[in-house]
């Protein structure tokens, strides 16, 4: 009895453990998600918790979906989610261990004599576990070109760990990134080569000549499995340097921003695809809130006549007070943008998210300018697609004066001579640029004499704070005559700033 007793403690004493070091393992996942820019709340954080209670922790797939639906609430950010899921749980379950139980390969299946339909089998230790450790370049080769021809993931997964093994070099404490040894793998595998090898097994294995048709689907889909391979590489690849690393390590290594919190200036190609897709909801989301927003405005004055008239079910007792709300007026928005190479970008995300939300103002204007000026107003009226009315700007805008270096102070001036007088007590108007001036003069009282006239001057820079006055910027000089001068680097701050508007 005392030895069954002890057993059962012992079994419950290992679940708790166990228990223990997912739940630390899971807080870990959280803070990192949260540090990826994750909005996970307290409330979110249970759900996940009480989720993975539900489903076999062996099954990793089961495990990333449950995580994921209760901690990721916008497409956007899958793929920040899939990053830190694939560092954190690199090495969870017995099938990703590195060792050397680990790296061995299952060859019951696999005989490279048979491959060809050739020779005889090689023999009875070649179908064992450890003979992964064995293969020569050629059986690896091989393995290869079975495990595509066949789509086949548990061989193509088997040969992703003894490609990396033995091609990508990578030693321990090194500081090379996952890129690298990525290269170095792939270039040794020669997948062109063996995708040729497909192809012309295809052409061999087909009782008639292929089609164009039919050469272009089978080229597609080996091409498909051999991205399949490619990913598989990438997961050894992390999974090695996780262990050598550390997860906290690797996890701050790879974070990415999430397209709201990408840097305009410093946006890659693929970024910059992004950054497009995340701006058409954040302008159907921000439209909506800025209606709200109007409509639930602050409390006016007590409206006695009506207070009175609600009194008379309650006895004559003024039970529920009535206001008058204020009708708050539309503000009328000015755009003056700077487009010039440097802020380009954050000019452009800008125009489009103000023209996209054009609902809410009485009137939008839009003036663009390098060193000379010119309204664009005319390109967004009656555009279906702004994305297209961003281009005409870009391409047919009379901006350039002189040399097609900023110039601020110019552009400012020919903006008071031939728009000053329509600026009015209404007016809103924001001016878009790093303020970089090329030295030239600012003429700085514009700013002033519009400020004067104007309901509201902001001036947005998409540059950091840090950099503000130094070199040629003289964001200072014109901020003093501004109701705020506001840091805008990417579309969290942008869509912080137009809520801010109305």
């Amino acid at each position: 009895m005392a030895e069954v007793s002890g057993t059962i403690r012992t079994a419950q004493d290992a679940a708790s453990s166990a228990g223990g070091a997912i739940l630390a393992l899971l807080g870990g996942f959280i803070v990192e998600l949260r540090e990826a820019g994750l909005p996970v709340s307290l409330t979110e954080n249970l759900d996940a918790m009480e989720a993975v209670r539900h489903i076999p922790l062996e099954d990793r797939e089961a495990f990333k979906y449950a995580l994921a639906a209760t901690l990721v609430k916008n497409h956007a950010h899958w793929r920040a989610f899939e990053t830190v899921f694939e560092v954190y749980f690199s090495l969870r379950g017995k099938e990703y261990a590195v060792g050397d139980d680990g790296d061995t390969l299952d060859l019951d299946d696999f005989d490279p004599a048979d491959a060809d339909g050739q020779g005889e089998g090689q023999g009875e230790g070649q179908g064992q576990g450890g003979a992964g450790d064995n293969l020569s370049a050629e059986e690896l080769a091989e393995m290869l070109y079975q495990s595509l021809m066949r789509a086949d993931q548990p061989m193509m997964r088997a040969t992703a760990r003894q490609a990396v093994k033995r091609f990508a070099g990578m030693e321990p404490g090194r500081p090379v990134g996952g890129t690298y040894y990525l290269y170095r793998t792939l270039r040794n595998l020669d997948l062109d080569e063996v995708l040729e090898r497909l192809m012309e097994s295809a052409r061999q294995q087909s009782p008639e000549t292929l089609t164009p048709l039919e050469e272009r689907l089978e080229h597609d889909e080996y091409e498909s499995r051999i991205e399949e391979l490619k990913q598989e590489i990438e997961t050894e690849i992390r999974r090695r340097l996780v262990a050598d690393r550390g997860v906290e390590a690797m996890a701050k290594t790879l974070r990415k921003p999430l397209p709201e919190d990408i840097d305009f200036m410093h946006a890659s190609r693929e970024e910059m695809l992004s950054l497009r897709k995340a701006l058409q909801p954040l302008t159907r989301r921000l439209a909506v809130r800025l209606a709200r927003k109007r409509r639930h405005g602050r409390k006016g004055a007590l409206d006695f006549r009506a207070t009175v008239r609600s009194s008379l079910s309650y006895g004559g007792v003024p039970a529920e007070p009535k206001f008058k709300y204020p009708r708050p007026s539309k503000p009328e928005i000015f755009v003056i943008a700077d487009i010039s190479g440097s802020v380009a970008a954050f000019a452009r995300f800008t125009l489009h998210l103000v023209h996209a939300i054009g609902g809410q103002f009485s009137k939008v204007r839009s003036f663009v300018f390098i060193d000379g000026l010119d309204e664009v107003t005319r390109f967004f009226e009656g555009a279906d697609d702004i994305t297209e009315a961003i281009h005409r700007v870009n391409t047919e805008a009379d901006v350039v004066w002189v040399d097609g270096h900023s110039d601020y102070g110019h552009a400012l001036e020919v903006f008071w001579q031939n728009y000053g007088q329509d600026v009015g007590s209404k007016t809103t108007v924001l001016i878009l640029g790093d303020a970089r001036n090329n030295y030239h003069a600012s003429q700085s009282w514009v700013v002033k004499e519009i400020e004067q006239r104007a309901r509201h001057v902001y001036w947005l820079n998409p540059e950091p704070h840090a950099y503000w006055d130094t070199g040629d910027s003289i964001v200072g000089e014109y901020g003093v005559h501004c109701d705020g001068i506001f840091e805008v680097r990417n579309l969290r701050q942008l869509e912080r700033f137009v809520d801010h508007l109305v």
